[in-house]
């Protein structure tokens, strides 16, 4: 699954820049995005320039990876994962359920993100991207814990597959990640690549958490990848609300 989201991403980046036709299912990449001020030709007609495009692209498909994998370590939805797999010990279903909820739940909020980015004025998007980027910032330093969940009655009726997607949707409503996903979106205005990365980034953390439980949370100092995710999250509404490269 995380080869597969991985082809795809670089993949949906290089159809723009070569210019062939998108597929309709790619939602707003026919055109740039108003937001981002860019107005310059190219062979093809308007919008970015094929280059430019690609590169954006692959920024927000690799930062969105990065930030979400260090920010779901130790957080509560992998808690959730070391969970399910110490309960029903079948990975293969418990990845693939991770796999279907992370892509609905960061689908939806990223559509969010991209309603805001075309709701917003320029300016103001920059400020409540930044400032939002600076709170997550904070609140990566916070430690998580798994709120109680009821997985014992729901397993024995949707299947280990089925209480996978339905446990991880819940969790990861109003989460970190999710959050991060809408402040992603709104910043990148890819949505695609934003929620593809989100997406890998979520599988790169939890999937190993699956397959290793506890093991690698003993060995890995949660403190410190928290630390880079919240220095990351603190450059980034640095640059956004210093506008650095006239991104708005």
């Amino acid at each position: 699954s995380m080869v597969v989201l991985s082809v795809v991403g670089v993949e949906a980046c290089h159809l723009r820049r070569l210019g062939r036709q998108v597929p309709p299912w790619f939602p707003g990449w026919r055109t740039a995005s108003p937001a981002a001020g860019h107005r310059q030709r190219t062979d093809s007609g308007g919008g970015y320039p094929r280059q430019l495009w690609f590169r954006h692209c692959m920024e927000a498909f690799l930062v969105s990876t990065g930030i979400v994998a260090l920010g779901e370590m130790g957080d509560k939805t992998q808690l959730l994962a070391l969970l399910l797999a110490a309960r029903f010990r079948k990975p293969v279903p418990i990845v693939l359920g991770i796999l279907v909820a992370t892509l609905a739940n960061h689908a939806m909020a990223g559509a969010l993100g991209g309603l805001l980015a075309a709701w917003m004025g320029p300016q103001w998007l920059r400020w409540v991207i930044g400032i939002s980027f600076l709170a997550m910032a904070v609140w990566m330093l916070v430690p998580d814990k798994l709120d109680d969940v009821e997985t014992e009655g729901r397993g024995r009726k949707l299947g280990v597959f089925g209480t996978t997607v339905l446990a991880f949707f819940l969790a990861e409503m109003g989460d970190k990640t999710q959050i991060a996903t809408v402040a992603l979106a709104a910043r990148y205005t890819d949505l695609v690549a934003v929620v593809l990365g989100t997406t890998l980034g979520m599988m790169l953390a939890n999937v190993p958490a699956v397959l290793l439980g506890d093991q690698i949370a003993r060995r890995v100092s949660m403190r410190l990848v928290h630390g880079i995710a919240a220095a990351i999250f603190a450059v980034l509404g640095v640059l956004t609300l210093l506008n650095v490269g006239q991104l708005f």
